[in-house]
């Protein structure tokens, strides 16, 4: 079709959504540009996304709603009877692991990796997944996730005497699919089977203005965000990868996280536990360091299940003890969950359409009437997202499993450069301080360039040139 044809036919489509002024610059672009308009205009599905934004926008801002009611009023903590922990069931962990890996041994088991995130502020463009912490191995987070998965799989066909496997499906976001993809064929699929790795889009939405415009960030760039964690749902759906999962046999599926560097891919543990619970959602937690740390917490809010971020909770419940000292809401979520298939078709098929997106007040970079590239320094529009966590209300048999924070948990978000907490260096901490602990409860010992056997916890400044042996002594 030609331009005058083409544009007159998208400013129809747009203008009955009041979306045309996305076209004020059409004339003067060249067609690789058009064509990326194009591109941007089929992602923004209008008018489905201004429903979402009609939607959204009835939410009170954030202040209104602390004012006119507080969450606090009807929370409740997760009840003893549907959790489990590493620490005080310590007995019943090895019987809970023996039904993990049993599971696993059946080929029952898969992993769903929300991998949608860029690096960005870690000071990269590529996805977090490729990312190098500077291990001296050079490994990055999808291949520390990757040997994970493999080992876990020898490890239960050996104990099993048959073969298994654990599917991987990726989520990723069209600004990380190619990238991920193309990663992952470099690296030969990490010496898995390319068939057992399946990856998966999650949609985009655009960013919009305070009355519902759709905001260009270039001439040809529409502003777009992907449509958050939560946004899963929606893609398991539209792309039938529940309908692949059910075809493979899959009964339960472990999510999480790209960015966490401790992560147990598929924990047998975990999986033990909630199939013995006969669970249809559970999810893995770690205790609140303090009352104020910016962590959601897990517990009840008018009898259902859902993640209260810590903005919404006053000081005075945050600070609430039990008898025994511990926090109240000490249930810290880490975005590491257990959904059996069953319940996965359940909130896709029905309760889906029923999420809310969440709205997040963002300074937007536009390109104004005279085309000038603008950064705003305050807010001036909107993004919308749904978390992965928004369905915990729809279980009929919630579960929690707590675990260790140094044995399981240190996210990576942010670069080195800026305030110390979930960067680079931290998270490389993490996982050197769990393998010189799995060291030492083994039997062996440190030893330094010398031969030297150097104190059970070396300081940092030794690390680089440390190596180890196993000794029996």
């Amino acid at each position: 079709m030609e331009g005058a044809g083409l544009k007159e036919q998208q400013h129809q489509r747009l203008a009955a959504s009041g979306q045309a002024h996305l076209l004020r610059y059409w004339d003067g672009l060249e067609e690789g540009e058009r064509a990326e308009l194009l591109a941007d205009l089929d992602d923004c599905h209008f008018p489905e996304s201004l429903c979402f934004f009609r939607r959204a926008a009835q939410q009170a801002p954030p202040e209104q709603q602390q004012q006119q009611y507080r969450v606090d009023e009807s929370m409740e903590p997760v009840p003893k009877e549907v959790q489990g922990s590493v620490s005080r069931d310590r007995e019943r962990l090895p019987g809970w692991q023996a039904e993990g890996l049993h599971q696993i041994s059946q080929s029952k088991v898969a992993v769903l990796l929300l991998a949608g995130g860029q690096g960005t502020r870690l000071g990269v463009t590529f996805p977090k997944g490729m990312y190098n912490v500077g291990l001296l191995s050079q490994k990055t987070l999808f291949q520390i996730q990757a040997e994970r998965i493999l080992k876990l799989q020898q490890r239960a066909s050996e104990q099993f005497g048959h073969k298994c496997t654990i599917p991987w499906y990726i989520m990723t976001s069209g600004r990380t699919m190619d990238s991920t993809k193309e990663f992952f064929v470099k690296n030969d699929y990490f010496r898995l089977q390319k068939e057992n790795i399946i990856f998966f889009q999650q949609g985009m939405l655009p960013a919009m203005t305070f009355d519902g415009k759709a905001i260009l960030e270039g001439k040809s760039k529409i502003a777009m965000a992907p449509d958050g964690n939560g946004g899963l749902y929606r893609a398991l759906g539209n792309q039938k990868i529940v309908e692949d999962m059910e075809d493979r046999g899959i009964a339960y599926i472990h999510v999480y996280c790209v960015d966490n560097i401790l992560v147990k891919v598929a924990d047998p543990t975990f999986i033990g536990f909630c199939v013995e619970q006969q669970a249809d959602c559970g999810a893995k937690v770690v205790e609140k360091t303090h009352p104020t740390e910016a962590v959601g917490v897990v517990c009840k809010v008018n009898g259902l299940y859902q993640v209260v971020e810590y903005s919404e909770i006053t000081l005075a419940t945050a600070q609430k003890r039990n008898a025994d000292g511990h926090l109240m809401f000490n249930a810290g979520n880490i975005c590491n969950h257990y959904f059996t298939l069953q319940f996965l078709k359940d909130v896709v098929t029905i309760h889906e359409p029923k999420l809310q997106h969440h709205v997040a007040r963002k300074k937007i970079p536009y390109i104004n009437d005279q085309g000038q590239q603008i950064n705003p320094d305050k807010p001036n529009g909107i993004k919308m997202e749904k978390f992965v966590f928004d369905i915990f209300q729809f279980s009929k048999k919630f579960v929690i499993f707590e675990v260790l924070r140094e044995d399981e948990f240190s996210p990576l978000k942010n670069a080195d450069s800026q305030d110390g907490k979930d960067t680079p260096t931290t998270a490389r901490h993490a996982l050197m301080s769990l393998h010189h602990r799995w060291v030492l409860n083994a039997g062996g010992h440190f030893v330094d360039e010398n031969g030297s056997r150097i104190p059970a916890i070396p300081r940092y400044v030794v690390w680089q040139a440390i190596y180890f042996f196993v000794s029996p002594s």
